[in-house]
């Protein structure tokens, strides 16, 4: 099945190996066959990765980006959930879901559930915050 993207000018997107950069016009490009994409909104750098779970985030975006050295990013994902299923035991449903998803070999999936999960982890911080 296709998978149509819109570009806005200027947008970058992971493509299957390459960073492209749009034009000054909306684009609209159409990828035929089974390969990572992902938008510049949706990439987290090393240097943004800085909670737990955005490291995690982290790992399975280099799952899925560089498929050659999966055993790294796994060990690196798996020892970054016993740590934060360590300090926040609540996140246990996200991490189980992402887990499952990544074994399955749906990385796009496992980075859906990954941005909830930062979402939660915002959360407790601020609920965190707000009760000291």
């Amino acid at each position: 099945m296709p998978l149509h993207i819109e570009l806005k000018p200027g947008e970058k997107i992971f493509l299957g190996g390459a960073v492209i950069e749009n034009g000054e016009t909306r684009s609209h490009l159409t990828v035929l066959n089974d390969v990572a994409v992902l938008r510049e909104k949706d990439i987290i750098s090393d240097a943004d990765a800085d909670s737990p779970c955005k490291r995690a985030y982290l790992a399975v975006q280099l799952m899925y980006m560089d498929p050659g050295n999966l055993a790294r990013y796994h060990q690196l994902y798996w020892g970054l959930v016993q740590d934060i299923l360590a300090a926040a035991p609540s996140t246990v449903a996200y991490l189980d879901e992402i887990s499952a998803h990544i074994l399955a070999g749906s990385y796009y999936q496992a980075l859906k559930v990954g941005r909830q999960l930062i979402q939660y982890e915002k959360e407790l911080m601020e609920n965190a915050q707000q009760s000291t």
